[in-house]
């Protein structure tokens, strides 16, 4: 078989202006067909409905990556009171929340949490390869202020086994699970990749983790690098693993020698924490250059390092361009 380095997407993409001025079901659809038929005609080989299912016109900040997981689920009280921050301001690890998403106040259930359906609404609209994304339970019960189960590890199992009873439903072609928190806590690798497993035990297709160092307002949250991580990510039951290294640069590459062989290398390629829109030649180079650091036939996906929705449509889709471009560039073929 021929060899192929395939183009992706980490999953968001901006929300459409008039999703947001007009936030019905059928805008809804609209802006996921658009979002979708632009990824195409770029050329991307796999593609995501641009996260816009979690689209909260209330919540438009984190676009819905912890609140539209978190908040259907059983047990699990959206309304914080000031006993619930005072509480939250005496823990170490979420500084940078200045309060809770929700309260944990008994046993969790899936609620009327329903990724199958958001999947299938995403999947009627395209024929291409089609990715689903989900967000880390350790990152989703990191902002949970927990009345219940007392230790994270019991509460990310219980996050993990809901999440890997609905995945199992989900016939994508890509399951990729999304985690920016644990880069900067590594000392939890061993028992979150238990826990991570619970959920890619349970994918039909291909499993991915989506690893980084966080991004709001493009700037990196965590701190850390890529060599804490490389035993982590080989206790994962994947396919492989998609990196934020454009950002951060090449010089942590080395660390990915040591990932297992049945793991892939996603590589990142595409800055999303600049405006800059990198040419089809800088593309090519990265890729070259960082074949030359993992090895030959180790990188099997590039992509931007995170998700796009914090950019402005125009750039997103100048970004993606240049992506293709410089994966076929590189792999000596002319589109």
């Amino acid at each position: 078989m021929a060899r192929q380095i395939l183009t992706t997407v980490v999953g968001s993409y901006p929300i459409p202006d008039w999703l947001g001025a007009f936030p019905t079901r059928q805008a809804l659809r609209d802006a996921m067909m658009t979002v979708l038929k632009t990824q195409e005609l770029a050329g991307i080989d796999v593609v995501t409905d641009g996260e816009l299912a979690r689209f909260d016109i209330n919540h438009p900040e984190t676009n819905g990556m912890i609140d539209y997981f978190i908040k259907p689920l059983q047990n699990v009280r959206a309304s914080i009171g000031r006993a619930d921050e005072i509480r939250w301001s005496e823990l170490e690890y979420m500084k940078f929340r200045s309060r809770p998403a929700a309260v944990v106040e008994g046993q969790l259930g899936e609620g009327t949490l329903n990724l199958p359906l958001d999947f299938q609404n995403a999947r009627a609209l395209t024929t291409k390869p089609l990715k689903f994304t989900i967000t880390s339970p350790y990152m989703l019960a990191r902002t949970l202020l927990d009345k219940h189960y007392k230790t994270k590890q019991a509460l990310v199992t219980a996050i993990s086994d809901i999440l890997a009873g609905q995945v199992a439903q989900i016939d994508a072609d890509i399951v990729q699970v999304d985690e920016a928190n644990l880069t900067g806590s590594p000392e939890d690798g061993p028992w979150v990749a238990e826990a991570l497993n619970r959920i890619f035990g349970a994918v039909t297709g291909k499993a991915a983790i989506h690893l980084c160092f966080g991004n709001y307002g493009g700037q990196s949250i965590q701190k850390g690098h890529w060599g804490q991580l490389i035993n982590f990510i080989n206790a994962l039951q994947i396919d492989h693993v998609v990196a934020e290294i454009a950002f951060r640069g090449q010089q942590e590459l080395m660390h990915f020698r040591d990932l297992r062989p049945e793991i892939g290398l996603g590589l990142g390629v595409i800055n999303v924490k600049s405006t800059i829109v990198e040419t089809p030649d800088q593309v090519a180079r990265a890729i070259d250059s960082a074949e030359k650091i993992v090895g030959k036939d180790r990188i099997t996906y590039v992509h931007p390092d995170c998700g796009f929705w914090m950019l402005k449509r125009n750039i997103v889709d100048a970004k993606m361009a240049a992506l293709v471009k410089g994966r076929d560039m590189f792999m000596g073929q002319q589109r």
